[in-house]
């Protein structure tokens, strides 16, 4: 394993809403800020995500 390049990102915890049918729900939620998008790393019920740009809100 080798580093190919050092992002320019932080990561921050966000209060996100999310609709699940009829219902909405929110938790919070670890994402990485990266070029101005937010990007969420798990999704609302904890599982981990890969973090990829096209994912953004």
């Amino acid at each position: 394993m080798k580093i190919l390049d050092l992002l320019d990102a932080a990561l921050v915890l966000v209060d996100l809403e999310v609709n699940l049918g009829d219902n909405k729900q929110n938790s919070p939620t670890l994402c990485a800020k990266y070029n101005g998008k937010i990007i969420p790393l798990n999704t609302p019920d904890g599982r981990p995500i890969l973090m990829n740009v096209d994912n953004a809100i």
